[in-house]
């Protein structure tokens, strides 16, 4: 027999406070983890709070990244809640619009390299890709962290190549290793939150 919830246990409704939804918010994935009693709402709440706290992203960087990885999944609740988060760190609109457009580009690159990277055959990689990139040559964010979203959001998107290329210029750029494991970890974060916030 199917339970039909009408009202979210307590320390749900905690998490949904803190990303500023709604009283009456619901999901079917949070819908089916609240019937089931499922102990990983727990570790989803634990995980998404820490994500907020790095010794290596400052918290606009982190809040900047959110909002590129929640446009890279598509999904405007949490968008529009690192959005927030990223004005009020001091982020500029042209900052935010940049990580919007970091999503979108480096969607379309890894798409193709993808291609190139699976197909492994000369005449793909001779052929000129044909894809303008120019945001990349002088970011308003600054090329090491363009290049930290570019990172992230390629690490979701699951181009090897475009990942070790991002990740070889981070560190030719003289950012840290911790730095761009932050901000993977934070990617895989956000992304399993997209599975139940939407």
């Amino acid at each position: 027999m199917e339970v039909t919830l009408t009202s979210y246990s307590e320390s749900t409704q905690e998490f949904l406070d803190f990303l500023k939804l709604d009283k009456d918010y619901r999901s079917e994935s949070l819908d089916t983890l609240e019937e089931g009693k499922s102990r990983y709402l727990a570790d989803l709440k634990l995980n998404f709070k820490n994500s907020f706290e790095s010794e290596y992203l400052s918290k606009k960087e982190i809040a900047l990244l959110g909002v590129s990885l929640a446009a890279n999944a598509g999904n405007t609740i949490l968008r529009e809640f690192f959005k927030g988060n990223a004005q009020q760190e001091g982020a500029s609109s042209e900052d935010i619009a940049e990580a919007v457009a970091c999503a979108s580009l480096l969607s379309a690159n890894n798409v193709f390299y993808r291609f190139r990277h699976f197909m492994n055959k000369d005449k793909y990689n001779e052929i000129p890709a044909r894809v303008k990139m120019n945001i990349m040559a002088r970011p308003v964010t600054g090329k090491e962290f363009f290049e930290l979203m570019s990172l992230a959001v390629s690490a979701v998107n699951g181009c090897e190549m475009c990942v070790k290329s991002h990740e070889a210029s981070l560190l030719e750029l003289g950012a840290k290793e911790e730095r761009v494991f932050e901000s993977v970890r934070l990617a895989a974060v956000i992304t399993s939150l997209t599975k139940v916030i939407y």
